[in-house]
């Protein structure tokens, strides 16, 4: 096995340093951390611990992995997939087994990273992540209704039905004062013009706002104040773990959990910045600073932490360029700590409900028509996930969905492998598909896809984005893919976006009937135009010959 390199991505940022790079992470930094102090807070309230572990968790996860990560731009801290695993460790086993899981949790993610596992996120399928995904967006809302409505309730329970009984019984029982703050302040967030957003975010408009109205007006509202009794003023103080080794071995099942929703959500936010600034990220030192930030954290008292990816896009949105940015978030926070910490005490928990909400609302995938666009049986382990993590846990969520997932994979592999002897009246019917004999125009690039295009393999086709960026056309021969799922037409359709965007045309040819039914049923032949759906090799480099004599795009 190849040993890993320990090489943070800092290190090659700093080489050409320079003073214009440090003014446009220090803004993008400063931004980030005003995004990131409502949502700490919020989500440790959330997850059933103190508000200052949220914001200790930022600071100290945000720095140490921008200090040692593998992607340069990603910001890390405490996110809103972590709430139902947390609150249910939690209740279930104490806070002090939570710190002890997440330190466990940390050293599985050190040990992924120097296995080099760091592409695992490929074997996860989308229908699966986004399955999980809008179960815990479900879960979070429901978690949050209890603030939300300022109803009578001392602490929510973990389990599903435990939690809609709970809420039945006592919603018509809400506060008006503390719906009203609710109602507004999620409004506010939801209707935030995007061109505010970035140098003022929704959700720190709304915290302020809802703070000095409470206090002006005196409204009789439950606040950080009187149910934490506010922030501690200063740094976080170092503490000790204590190991319970009765609950030891319960506690491997949980701390997994924490380090596959970790990695899944560091890599896919370090793949959602490279989209946005076309780096590349190194998955497994990611992994490894990850894991290092999750063994320090809970021994200042800080939960889990992950790649937070709206955090990620607004740093990269406001020019942040280097993991400086992400330092200087953290610096921020730990600013505001020594600073502004007893401030915190007024804020109302009805306003971190409604951010809470609004992020359950913007992280879930809710537009219904994509899953009736893709083969069935994808959309089935996308409802079975998102039932079984909204009922039972992500765990178990996690584990039927994969089991599921790679049922269907075999089965479909399987059935799309055939052995067939080759005859002579063949050879007419495959000189269509050969390159031999025909030219490709100046300014057109061709690619043959061969075996399977699904979710562990849609790489090559990301690779195919920034390639010969001098070619106008790109054909994507398809005669000898046997098997499309829908992560592959996922990228697919994100490759002639990119490529569209960049004045550039993308041609399919060859693809057989299976394939070309999948093209229609997701829509991807409309985006694309009939035009460059090719039925062979010749007539796509026909239509290129056109495209480039023309010099227009085709759609």
């Amino acid at each position: 096995m190849a040993t890993v390199r320990f090489r943070p991505a800092l290190l090659h940022t700093l080489r050409r340093y320079d003073k214009a790079t440090l003014r446009q992470d220090l803004m993008a930094g400063v931004t980030v951390g005003i995004v990131a102090l409502p949502l700490a807070m919020a989500f440790a309230i959330a997850s059933g611990v103190p508000p200052q572990a949220g914001i200790f968790t930022a600071v100290i996860a945000g720095f140490l992995t921008s200090l040692l990560g593998g992607s340069k731009t990603s910001v890390s801290g405490p996110t809103g997939a972590f709430i139902v695993i947390i609150y249910g460790i939690v209740v279930k086993y104490g806070l002090a087994n939570l710190i002890i899981c997440t330190f466990m949790a940390g050293a599985m993610l050190v040990l992924m990273g120097l296995l080099r596992l760091g592409q695992v996120i490929k074997f996860f399928p989308m229908p699966l992540i986004t399955g999980f995904t809008n179960g815990i967006a479900v879960l979070i809302l429901l978690t949050q209704l209890k603030d939300f409505f300022g109803l009578p309730i001392g602490s929510m329970p973990s389990g599903f039905f435990a939690v809609v009984d709970i809420l039945r019984h006592t919603i018509n029982q809400f506060d008006p004062p503390t719906v009203a703050v609710s109602v507004a302040s999620l409004l506010l967030i939801l209707l935030w013009p995007k061109a505010l957003n970035q140098k003022l975010p929704g959700p720190f408009v709304a915290l302020v706002l809802a703070t000095l109205t409470v206090s002006l007006f005196s409204l009789p509202l439950a606040t950080i104040g009187s149910k934490f009794g506010g922030i501690p003023q200063g740094l976080p103080e170092l503490h000790g773990l204590a190991f319970d080794p009765e609950h030891l071995s319960d506690l491997l099942a949980p701390a997994f959990t924490i380090a596959l929703l970790g990695a899944i959500e560091s890599l896919l936010c370090a793949v959602v910045a490279d989209n946005l600034t076309g780096d590349k990220h190194d998955a497994n030192q990611e992994l490894i600073a990850q894991g290092i930030a999750n063994m320090v954290v809970p021994f200042f008292g800080g939960i889990p932490a992950t790649g937070a990816i709206a955090r990620t896009a607004t740093n990269i949105n406001n020019g942040g360029k280097t993991p400086v940015s992400g330092i200087m978030h953290a610096l921020f926070l730990l600013l505001v700590i020594l600073i502004a910490a007893p401030l915190a005490a007024y804020i109302p928990l009805a306003v971190l409900a409604a951010i809470l909400i609004a992020v359950a609302i913007k992280m879930g995938d809710w537009d219904i028509r994509k899953a009736a666009q893709f083969p069935k049986r994808d959309t089935l382990v996308l409802v079975v996930t998102f039932a079984l993590t909204v009922i039972f846990d992500l765990t178990i969520a996690v584990q039927i969905g994969l089991m599921m997932a790679a049922v269907f994979f075999i089965q479909r592999m399987a059935g799309s492998t055939s052995v067939q002897e080759l005859k002579a009246e063949h050879q007419q019917l495959y000189e269509r598909h050969s390159i031999a004999g025909k030219h490709i125009p100046d300014g057109c690039i061709a690619y043959r896809i061969e075996g399977a295009l699904f979710f562990g393999a849609t790489d090559r086709i990301e690779a195919i984005a920034n390639a010969r960026p001098e070619a106008r056309v790109i054909i994507l021969q398809l005669h000898r893919l046997v098997m499309l799922d829908t992560t592959g037409l996922l990228a697919l359709s994100a490759l002639n976006r990119h490529l569209k965007a960049q004045g550039r045309t993308l041609i399919l040819c060859g693809a057989g009937t299976e394939v070309m039914q999948m093209l229609k049923q997701a829509r991807l032949a409309r985006e694309m135009g009939n035009r460059n759906i090719q039925p062979d090799l010749t007539t796509a480099l026909q239509h290129a010959e056109e495209i480039l004599t023309a010099g227009v795009v085709w759609a």
